[in-house]
């Protein structure tokens, strides 16, 4: 109660000397450079918790903003004419501990002796004398109640308000408040200066400030719980996304004890992926633990400034400064806590599945949940209308002309050109044609005759054909078998040499184009008829169920090195181009992925489709080569 009794009279002698956010006097006055306001530095370190993610901090009395350096408060200067002050006040009164022990006065006469009780009736602190007037002053005093002084030391007894006498009427108590001006008032200064303004009872405004404090100390403890148990959940979550990636990386270590040795390095491309993602997962958490942290931070130091007991007497700036922290913590606390990210995140974690490659590829597989896309990296002007195009290499395509040019073109991934040169190739009008591994090259000139060539342009065979509906279309297997189709419903495979028919194969609908996968089925498409099919063929002709495009879509297929079908779907009306890739599910196709929709230059029906390696497709029609990265 010294303690108290002592920040009283400093309060009351030295209002200057008092900071507005803690109530006491200065320690380490600090200057706002924007508006002049000085505070505690220890008191701006509290509120500027609160604003952290701000480069600037807002004046809690006038709002000015005054823009604060990488070190924010402790870069701001003292206010050295305040601090003198505050040193000559301790110098006076004898230091701190002086301060702190001083006894109160009597406050009902002149004499400055110690008060040795209270009337709580007259609101007056008084001396043995005092106290011995009240006693026998029956008709004066009577029914006025007193306490003693050591009573309100030691805490037994309260005694309530002390109000001051105003300035300007002496014996009037300043127990109004008027929130228009912001200043404690008597009841004259109300009927003479602020009439029409807005005037409370002093205590009752007390009570409410009071009170409002007590709700938002209530409130700030149950939005700490709240977040406290949401971190909890947060970390729960966090298990959740642990196990789901724990998953990954057995289903990755189970797949590696089957695969050979030369598999480490897949092994560990795979798992940094996984480690990849959950790093990110727990940043992602993180920063959703970080910011209820910082709430936390934010609604305790704020919280602290505002829960003050000494808010029983403020004048206009400290009244100020206590009202805009109150408000800054009330809309604190409507932000809605964010319960739902977490999940989120945890979701998308246990969504990441682990697919094994088949036994053909030497690699473990990949983790799948990212987007499939597809890419066009490569936009050729051809020199003519294309009649045929066939894979080259992983990245280059060979181009038959065979009506306003002649010849066959080499073209690569980055655009770059060369003309077959061999002779008779470099002149002959050609079709369609396809690469062998030897480097012997087939190539259709007509609709009755394919020709094979060596590397060297040297005719090795040619292979006469019957019956023909349309130009020879011309393709090879895996084991360079050469399959020819001409638009009937027949596909015919040769030998690699073209001297031996092995086998005809029946279809059901009219086929234009025929790829075949390393087990020996064909994929038959229909190309521009209407409607427009799919089909998988086994060497009896035995089909599977077709796919069929709607009216006015062509449907173009290619078989990758790895047996997977791609079937490009090409709008002529609408100018654009579908391309969806499939799983072989016996003589089935199984929808695996469905691409971007690609913007193309569609100048004809008639359009070509082939794989050069497991993530690059060609594209063609008329004069316009593109080339296409593929995102698994």
């Amino acid at each position: 109660m010294a303690e108290k009794c002592g920040s009283e009279k400093a309060s009351s002698s030295s209002p200057n000397l008092i900071c507005p956010l803690c109530l006491d006097i200065f320690v380490e006055a600090t200057i706002l450079t924007s508006c002049g306001h000085t505070f505690c530095r220890r008191c701006l370190k509290k509120y500027d918790l609160t604003h952290q993610d701000l480069d600037h901090m807002v004046c809690p009395l006038c709002r000015e903003i005054t823009k604060l350096s990488a070190n924010r408060v402790d870069d701001l200067r003292l206010n050295v004419s305040i601090n003198g002050c505050v040193d000559d006040y301790h110098a006076k009164c004898g230091g701190m501990n002086a301060v702190l022990e001083m006894c109160q006065k009597c406050t009902a006469c002149k004499s400055l002796k110690d008060a040795v009780s209270f009337c709580r009736t007259c609101n007056y602190y008084m001396c043995d004398e005092c106290l011995h007037c009240h006693q026998h002053l029956t008709v004066v005093f009577e029914g006025h109640e007193i306490v003693s002084m050591d009573d309100i030391i030691e805490g037994k007894v309260s005694i309530g308000h002390f109000f001051e006498k105003c300035s300007i009427h002496k014996q009037e108590n300043k127990d109004m408040f008027c929130e228009d001006c912001k200043v404690h008032v008597c009841h004259k200064c109300v009927l003479v200066d602020h009439q029409n303004h807005k005037i409370k009872n002093q205590v009752n405004f007390e009570q409410e400030l009071r009170q409002k404090v007590t709700d938002l100390a209530q409130r700030c403890a149950d939005k700490k719980a709240e977040l406290e148990k949401n971190i909890q959940n947060i970390e729960i979550q966090r298990h959740e996304v642990h196990t789901a990636v724990q998953t990954l990386l057995d289903d990755v270590r189970q797949a590696y004890s089957i695969k050979a040795k030369e598999l480490e390095e897949n092994l560990r491309n795979l798992t940094e992926q996984i480690h990849a993602l959950e790093r990110s997962f727990d940043d992602d958490l993180n920063v959703l633990k970080s910011k209820d942290r910082q709430r936390i931070k934010s609604i305790c130091s704020s919280i602290t400034l505002v829960d003050n007991d000494r808010l029983g007497h403020l004048e206009t700036d400290t009244l100020s400064a206590h009202t805009l922290l109150c408000e800054e913590l009330d809309a604190m606390l409507k932000e809605v806590t964010d319960h739902t990210s977490a999940e989120a995140i945890k979701k998308t974690a246990q969504e990441k599945r682990f697919k094994p490659a088949d036994d053909t590829r030497l690699e473990l597989g990949s983790i799948s949940g990212s987007d499939p896309k597809m890419d066009v990296i490569q936009c050729v002007d051809l020199r003519g209308v294309i009649h045929g195009m066939a894979r080259h290499s992983h990245s280059t395509v060979a181009i038959g002309y065979g009506s306003n040019a002649q010849g066959i073109d080499i073209i690569d991934s980055n655009g770059g050109k060369q003309q077959y040169r061999n002779t008779p190739l470099s002149d002959m009008k050609c079709f369609d044609l396809a690469l062998q591994r030897d480097g012997a090259l087939c190539v259709t000139t007509g609709s009755t005759e394919a020709h094979i060539y060596s590397r060297l342009g040297c005719r090795k065979a040619t292979i006469h054909m019957r019956n023909i509906i349309h130009f020879l279309r011309v393709n090879k297997s895996p084991s360079d078998e050469i399959i020819i189709t001409n638009y009937g419903k027949l596909v015919y495979i040769y030998d690699p040499t073209g001297s031996t028919l092995k086998r005809t194969v029946q279809t059901k609908h009219r086929t234009y184009q025929a790829s075949t996968t390393r087990t020996g089925l064909i994929v038959a498409s229909s190309c521009f008829a209407d409607p427009s099919v799919v089909t998988v063929y086994d060497r009896d002709g035995n089909a599977g169920e077709s796919l069929q495009a709607p009216e006015g879509v062509y449907l173009y297929a290619a078989v990758d090195e790895l047996d997977r079908v791609y079937v490009a779907g090409v709008d002529m009306k609408n100018s654009s181009v579908v391309i969806r890739l499939y799983d072989l599910d016996g003589l089935n196709l199984k929808e695996r992925v469905e691409f971007n929709a690609l913007n193309m230059t569609l100048d004809t029906w008639w359009c070509y489709l082939v794989s050069l390696s497991p993530d690059m497709l060609a594209f063609a029609c008329c004069k316009k080569l593109y080339f296409m990265k593929v995102s698994l």
